[in-house]
C-alpha cells in the first residue's frame, strides 16, 4: 500500500506539483513526427503535463512548441498561419517564432517597444527517432536530448506508434513493469502447456538499481531444469524496455525485435502511450506489413483506432467488446488485443487509483521499486540534485533480453553479450 500523501506526489503532473516538477527535468515525447509531416504545415494541438500547447514545423523544418493561446487577447493559436518561420495569430496578426519571440506586430504602430516585451510561452523541441521531444523545465537544468538505442536505429529498422489511455500515467506504467500479469491478463491460449506463462505463473524477481532507474530479472521454471529469463529495464521517469523471446542457443522463436513503451502524462487523468520497436541489429529490417499485423495483434493497429484519433474503438464505453464465450474456452479475459486487455484493467481502476487500498506481494517488487525511485527523486529535487536518467550516457548502451536457458548453463554469461546496444 502507499500513503495517500505519497500517492498524490506521484500522480499530480501540473506546474508546481511534485511529480510535475520532476517530469519537467526530462525530455519527453510531445507527439509523433508523422503528426507534423511538412514545413509550414498545419499546427497541431498538444496537451502535455496539464498544459495546452501548439506544435508547428517552421519554414526551416525546425519544431516550435508554444502556448495554445496568443499573449495578446488569448485567441487560439491552433488557427494560426504557419508562415515564414513563425506562427501568426489570425485575430490581429501578431506573429511568433519557435523561440517565443514576437517577430511582427502589424496591428500596432511601427517600432512599438511592446513588440520586444511580448513573448509567447515556448518550449525547446526536437525531432529524433520518429518522435518530437519537448523539454518543459528550467533552461539552466536542460539535459542533452535522450539517446536510447532504438532512437539510433534507422527508420527502416524502427517503428513507433501512439495510443491514448484514459487514466493516470503511473497505473498505466505499473502494468508495463508487472511481469506476473502476463500469465493471466495476456493468456490468449490457456491450453498451450509449453507457454512460460502457463508453466510457471509465479515469476521470481531480482531488481538492481542503476543510474538510469533499474533493471530486473524475472525467472520462470519451465520443467526439466530449463528456465525462462526476462531482463527488463525501467528508465526514469516513464519508460520500459523489453526484449523479444529467444532460445538459449541463439535460435530466435519470435522475430528478433526489441520493444518498449513510454507512458507520457497528458494531465493527471490521461496518458499517451508511445510504443516503439526496433530490429535486433542491422540485419533486421522491420517489414511494414508485419508491423501492421503486429500492431493489430496488440489491439492498436490503424483498424483498431477511432478514425482521426489515437483512441481505441474497444474502450470502456463498450466494455472493450468483451466476449464471455471466448473467455470461457480460450483466453483469460475474453478481450482481443494485448494492449486492449491492459487498458481494460488499468482504466477500470479509475482515473487515479487509491493505492492505500492495495495488498502487494512479492511479484510487485518492480512496481514498489519504481514508486520509491520516483518519490526519492522528488525529494532529491529539493536539494537540487539531478534525477536519475537525465544524463543520456546512463542509458545509451542498455538493452533488454529474454531467453530460454538450459539446466546448468550460466544465464549471465549468455546474456552479457546480448544486453549491450548494437546500434
Amino acid at each position: 500500500m502507499l500513503k495517500p500523501s505519497d500517492n498524490e506526489k506521484l500522480v499530480r503532473v501540473g506546474p508546481g506539483q511534485p511529480a510535475g516538477e520532476l517530469l519537467r527535468r526530462y525530455w519527453m515525447p510531445a507527439l509523433l513526427a508523422s503528426e507534423l509531416p511538412e514545413a509550414d504545415g498545419a499546427p497541431v494541438r498538444v496537451r502535455l503535463l496539464g498544459e495546452d500547447l501548439i506544435a508547428f514545423k517552421d519554414s526551416q523544418g525546425e519544431i516550435g512548441l508554444v502556448d495554445a493561446h496568443c499573449p495578446h487577447r488569448r485567441a487560439p493559436m491552433f488557427f494560426g498561419r504557419n508562415e515564414e518561420c513563425g506562427l501568426r495569430c489570425v485575430y490581429h496578426g501578431w506573429k511568433f517564432d519557435r523561440h517565443g519571440d514576437c517577430v511582427d506586430m502589424p496591428s500596432e504602430p511601427a517600432g512599438t517597444p511592446l513588440q520586444a516585451k511580448v513573448k509567447i510561452k515556448a518550449y525547446p523541441a526536437v525531432e529524433k527517432g520518429g518522435i518530437i521531444w519537448a523539454y518543459m523545465g528550467a533552461r539552466e537544468h536542460q539535459p542533452p536530448v535522450p539517446d536510447y538505442e532504438w532512437m539510433r536505429a534507422p527508420a527502416t529498422h524502427r517503428h513507433v506508434s501512439k495510443t491514448f489511455e484514459d487514466c493516470n500515467y503511473v497505473q498505466a506504467m505499473e502494468g508495463g513493469l508487472d511481469t506476473a500479469h502476463s500469465s493471466f491478463a495476456h493468456n490468449n491460449n490457456m491450453q498451450a502447456k509449453d507457454e512460460p506463462r502457463n508453466r510457471d505463473k509465479s515469476p521470481r524477481l531480482d531488481i538492481e538499481r542503476t543510474d538510469y532507474g533499474y533493471y530486473y530479472v524475472s525467472t520462470r521454471q519451465m520443467g526439466g531444469g530449463d528456465t525462462y529469463i526476462r531482463l527488463y529495464h525501467y528508465i526514469m521517469p516513464f519508460q520500459q524496455m523489453r526484449g523479444g523471446i529467444h532460445h538459449f542457443n541463439g535460435d530466435r522463436r519470435d522475430l528478433p525485435e526489441l520493444d518498449g513503451h513510454l507512458w507520457v502524462p497528458i494531465d493527471d487523468e490521461h496518458t499517451y502511450v508511445y510504443n516503439w520497436a526496433c530490429g535486433y541489429d542491422a540485419s533486421v529490417q522491420l517489414d511494414p506489413e508485419h508491423m501492421d499485423e503486429r500492431e493489430h495483434f496488440y489491439g492498436r493497429g490503424r483498424q483498431d483506432l477511432i478514425p482521426g484519433t489515437f483512441k481505441l474503438k474497444r474502450n470502456k464505453s463498450n466494455d472493450y467488446l468483451v466476449d464471455r464465450n471466448m473467455q470461457k474456452s480460450r483466453t483469460y479475459t475474453g478481450i482481443s488485443g494485448v494492449n486492449t486487455q491492459d487498458f481494460a484493467l488499468q482504466e477500470g481502476m479509475g482515473s487515479i487509483v487509491d493505492r492505500s487500498l492495495e495488498n502487494l506481494g512479492t511479484s510487485d517488487r518492480a512496481i514498489v521499486t519504481m514508486r520509491r525511485l520516483l518519490l526519492e527523486a522528488i525529494e532529491e529535487l529539493k536539494e537540487n540534485k539531478t534525477p536519475r536518467g537525465c544524463d543520456p550516457s546512463t542509458h545509451r548502451s542498455v538493452r533488454p533480453y529474454d531467453a530460454f536457458v538450459k539446466a546448468g548453463d550460466d544465464w549471465r554469461a549468455i546474456f552479457d553479450p546480448q544486453i549491450i546496444a548494437k546500434w
